[in-house]
C-alpha cells in the first residue's frame, strides 16, 4: 500500500508487500525489504537500506546512509543523524553543498527497537535485539540485547528477543519472563542466548 500523498522516488525499490503512509518521503535508491511499514510523515533518505519486516513510525527521520537489518523498529519522531560535524556554511561563509561533507550512518542490527523521540548520533551501531528507551540520545555503539536509556544513553539492563527486561536468576545468567529463554553474560558488554 503506497498512499497517494506519499512522495516516493521512482528510483526506490519497494516491494508490493510494503506500506508507505500519508505524506511520507522515500528518496532515491532506497532499498526496502518485504513487509516494511513507513508511517505518516516519515523520511527515508537517499540510499537507505531496510531489511524485511521493519517499521518506521510516524515522523521518524532516517537519514542516509543508515542501514536497518531485518525486524528493526524505529519509534515515532526518532532521528538517525548522518553528519558528525554539522555546519550550514563553509569556513569562508559560503553555503555548504552535498559535496562539502561526507555522510556517516547509523547501523541498526536485527530486531533492535529505538524508542520514541530518541536520537542516534552517527556514526553508531545499535546491536541486535537492543531496546533504546524513549527520549534517549545514543552517542556510542550499543551491544546486542542491551537496554539503554538517558542522555547520553547508558546500559541499564538487558532485554531478550521479546523486548522485555530480563530477570537475573544467578550470577551472569538471565531469564526472559515472557519466553523462558536463558541468556548468559560473558563479560560486561556481551550477552548471548543460551543454545537450545
Amino acid at each position: 500500500m503506497l498512499h497517494a500523498t506519499a512522495d516516493i522516488s521512482p528510483d526506490a525499490k519497494i516491494p508490493d508487500s510494503a506500506s508507505v503512509w500519508h505524506y511520507a518521503q522515500v528518496r532515491e535508491q532506497v532499498v526496502m525489504g518485504e513487509n516494511c511499514i513507513v508511517g505518516r510523515g516519515a523520511y527515508i533518505g537517499t540510499g537507505v537500506k531496510m531489511g524485511d519486516n521493519c517499521k518506521v513510525q510516524n515522523y521518524a527521520l532516517v537519514y542516509e546512509p543508515a542501514e536497518l537489518a531485518d525486524g528493526v523498529f524505529i519509534g515515532p519522531a526518532v532521528v538517525l543523524t548522518n553528519d558528525e560535524y554539522p555546519r550550514s556554511i563553509t569556513p569562508d561563509g559560503k553555503l555548504k553543498s552535498g559535496h562539502d561533507w561526507v555522510a556517516v550512518g547509523v547501523t541498526i542490527k536485527q530486531g533492535a527497537s529505538i524508542g520514541a523521540r530518541s536520537v542516534c548520533v552517527a556514526p553508531v551501531t545499535v546491536g541486535a535485539w537492543t531496546l533504546v528507551a524513549a527520549g534517549s540520545v545514543v552517542t556510542r555503539d550499543v551491544p546486542d540485547f542491551a537496554l539503554v536509556a538517558g542522555v547520553p544513553a547508558k546500559r541499564i539492563g538487558w532485554v531478550g528477543k521479546a523486548g522485555v527486561p530480563l530477570e537475573k536468576i544467578e550470577e551472569n545468567k538471565y531469564k526472559c519472563p515472557q519466553t523462558g529463554a536463558i541468556y548468559i553474560q560473558t563479560d560486561s558488554d556481551t550477552l548471548k542466548e543460551e543454545s537450545a
